[in-house]
Order: C-alpha cells, then sequence, then structure tokens
C-alpha cells in the first residue's frame, strides 16, 4: 500500500508524508515542529519510520519546521545545492540531490520534477512504490512536461490549485504581487489545474488532490466545483483539505 499523509496544504504552511511498508520520507515541513507532530499522531503516521525530510523550494511556508522537526525526528534534509544554499535550519544532516535524476529511499523510487516558481531551483517530487506512484506538485506557475507525464501516470495526485481568478482580481494583494502570482513563475488557477488534469486523463484511475489553497485568494467549494466542471470527475471525489488544522490520508 501507499499512503500519502497531508498534514498541511496551503497559504499558512505545507507537509506531506509519503508512507510504504514501513519506509516514510516527508516531503517539506511549513509549519512548527509541534503541529507536525501533532498532525502525524493524528493520521497514525509513525515517528520512527520517516527517512528523510524532502524540500521542494527554500519559501517559508515549506521549511519553517524542517530544521526543528529533522533534529527531533534524527533524520537528514534532502534537496538540490542551490536550494539548501538559501536555507539557515541550524545544526542539521544534509544530503544533496540531483535534480536531473533519481535516488532511492528505502523502496521508494523518487524522481524531482522540475516547477515554474519565483525560487532558486524549485521541483515537485514523483514517488514510485513498485507498481505504484504519487505525485506532489504545487508552487507553480504552470505544469512542466515531466510533470505532466507524472501526472498522467500517478495513483495519487496532489496538484496544486492555488487561487480563483476573480477572487485573486478583486482581492486585497497589491498589483505587483497579483501580477507575479498570476505569472508563469507564480501559482496555478483552478481552470488551469482543473484544465491540466482534463489533459492528461487515461483510462488509468487517479485520486485527484487539489493543494496549497490559498486563504485568501479561493475556497475549496470553489475550487473543487471548477475542477469538477472542466474534467467531469464528480466534485465527491475530488478533495481538499477544507478548513485550518484539517489533514488527509490517501491511500492508493
Amino acid at each position: 500500500m501507499l499512503e500519502v499523509h497531508v498534514l498541511a496544504s496551503g497559504s499558512d504552511g505545507n507537509c506531506t508524508v509519503i508512507e510504504s511498508d514501513g519506509e516514510a520520507v516527508m516531503i517539506d515541513a511549513g509549519i512548527s515542529c509541534k503541529r507536525i507532530l501533532a498532525q502525524m499522531d493524528r493520521e497514525g503516521v509513525d515517528r520512527e519510520i520517516i527517512k528523510a525530510i524532502l524540500i521542494t523550494h527554500e519559501h517559508s511556508d515549506h521549511v519553517s519546521g524542517a530544521g526543528a522537526t529533522a533534529r527531533k525526528l534524527g533524520v537528514p534534509v534532502m534537496c538540490n545545492e542551490p536550494t539548501f544554499s538559501m536555507l539557515s535550519l541550524g545544526n542539521v544532516e544534509y544530503i544533496p540531490i540531483d535534480p536531473s535524476g533519481s535516488f532511492d529511499i528505502g523502496h521508494m523510487h523518487i524522481t524531482p520534477l522540475p516547477t515554474m516558481h519565483n525560487a532558486v531551483q524549485p521541483n515537485a517530487f514523483f514517488t514510485e512504490v513498485d507498481d505504484m506512484s504519487a505525485l506532489l506538485a504545487t508552487d507553480t506557475g504552470m505544469l512542466t512536461f515531466p510533470i505532466e507525464a507524472a501526472l498522467k501516470k500517478a495513483d495519487i495526485a496532489v496538484i496544486e490549485a492555488n487561487y480563483d481568478t476573480r477572487m485573486l482580481t478583486e482581492g486585497p494583494y497589491p498589483p505587483s504581487l497579483k501580477r507575479l502570482i498570476g505569472s508563469d513563475h507564480g501559482h496555478m488557477c483552478n481552470v488551469d489545474t482543473g484544465r491540466a488534469i482534463r489533459d492528461t486523463m487515461t483510462e488509468h484511475k487517479r485520486q485527484i488532490f487539489l493543494a496549497h489553497l490559498s486563504k485568501t485568494n479561493n475556497l475549496p467549494d470553489i475550487a473543487r466545483e471548477t475542477v469538477a466542471n472542466i474534467t467531469g470527475i464528480r466534485r465527491m471525489f475530488i478533495d481538499c483539505l477544507e478548513f485550518p488544522g484539517d489533514s488527509r490520508t490517501l491511500r492508493a
């Protein structure tokens, strides 16, 4: 079994654990160590099985708890070298990864995939275990070809649906920030996410989880409804976190 535990996802912080057969990796740690451990307990994730913390990019909502969590769990931090050079995690074990290759942690085969975001060298992660796979792709203004290919294959797809275009346009952000969010190096809107899911649909069944929803420029109901209308997937089969402190476990 492959399990994806979404412990936090959104403007206030992001943290996901991918688990299979008694081994797990954490992807990002953008909330406090205390909250991460509490959410792990809530979702039934054994602290002892975490092997490493993988970092997608250096923004605080993805790394603010990484140093403390790595020390608490006694695990290394893994990311590409340009990203690590931007971090201040304190005394942690660091293992560099090659953004153009793949690596194994236990029996999990993990491939970093390039994203388009205003960070030094951001990436998504595609995790494969036997014939099962999970994609975690957030913080990207558009899907790169490698992410589209992974999205087509994934059994579990955790994919960004950051903002509703009307809410962003009419919202309180300054024009410069609105332009950045809406650019190819910003975030994906609900419509773009829906189109990406629709355009990669095959006979292969996927679990779709909408991630990194903006607390200012999106709502769970709007995101799910928009993606459902574009893809033809029934809304009840499209999931996301519903409120602060919510968490979710997806299984393949």
